[in-house]
């Protein structure tokens, strides 16, 4: 990979949409070479996919809240298990294993506190597995997402 893959890169990243031919003229090559390159890359798996960025609050998901989540024992079985299980939930958008005090971190989106006081009760809480969830409700997002 060299600095015109990475500039490539940089605009895909904030312009999936965009046309061969302004991506070509944004990073410096005619638009054969541009969509030879685009194409190693997504062959390459460094790039995986596109997406649409959806403002949730339009789909009925306006609170977003990230639960950590600890696990009774670690176990391989254990593991799989609440993973299996969590992916499975439409609620949470990512889901991350991580070090320090909890065993996952969760990104859940749902429509309001009520919403999310009824998925943690009766969804995220009987996971298999799960010791605890400590939440914490997001109050704003400032990312390169919400511009």
């Amino acid at each position: 990979m060299d600095e015109v893959d990475r500039s490539i890169l940089a605009v895909l990243e904030k312009h999936g949409r965009i046309s061969n031919a302004e991506l070509a003229d944004r990073v410096g090559l005619s638009q054969s070479p541009c969509l030879r390159r685009v194409r190693r890359l997504e062959e390459a798996g460094i790039i995986r996919g596109y997406r649409a960025v959806i403002d949730p609050a339009a789909v009925g998901r306006s609170l977003r809240v990230f639960a950590g989540v600890r696990l009774m024992r670690h176990t391989r079985a254990d593991v799989v298990a609440f993973e299996r299980a969590v992916i499975q939930l439409p609620e949470v958008t990512h889901t991350h294993h991580v070090t320090g005090n909890y065993d996952y971190l969760l990104e859940v989106e749902v429509a309001d506190l009520p919403a999310y006081e009824d998925f943690h009760a009766n969804r995220l809480a009987s996971l298999p597995g799960v010791a605890t969830v400590t939440s914490y409700v997001t109050m704003k997002t400032l990312s390169a997402d919400t511009t």
